[in-house]
């Protein structure tokens, strides 16, 4: 008896066009093309999902290193004295402090300097 993949390869085109809605042209019409994209979509989640990390670890320190600017020291001093105070706060919770609460964060660097 020969085995028949109607109902089976319907759904996975199926699943296939619906992942692909939204995308230009064939990509979103024809399943060969939207299988292509599908794949390559989800390789760029993927590696958008490691590259998220990094832009926020960047941008934290870009804020952190303006604020401690205005307070007149650099960053690199800053993370090295706040390190030398076993005062333990990470990029992410210095960043909002310096943007929300500058007064915090200024006694913060004083307590540093």
């Amino acid at each position: 008896m020969r085995i028949k993949r109607a109902v089976n390869a319907v759904k996975k085109r199926r699943s296939i066009l619906k992942s692909a809605k939204g995308y230009r042209g064939a990509k979103s019409k024809l399943y060969r093309t939207a299988r292509e994209q599908v794949m390559k979509s989800g390789q760029y989640s993927y590696i958008g999902r490691k590259q998220k990390k990094r832009d926020f670890r960047a941008l934290w320190i870009t804020r952190i290193n303006a604020a401690c600017r205005l307070n007149g020291i650099s960053y690199s001093k800053f993370i090295a004295g706040l390190k030398s105070k076993n005062i333990e706060l990470n990029r992410k919770v210095l960043a909002d402090m310096a943007v929300r609460e500058p007064e915090a964060f200024a006694a913060l660097v004083g307590q540093v300097k």
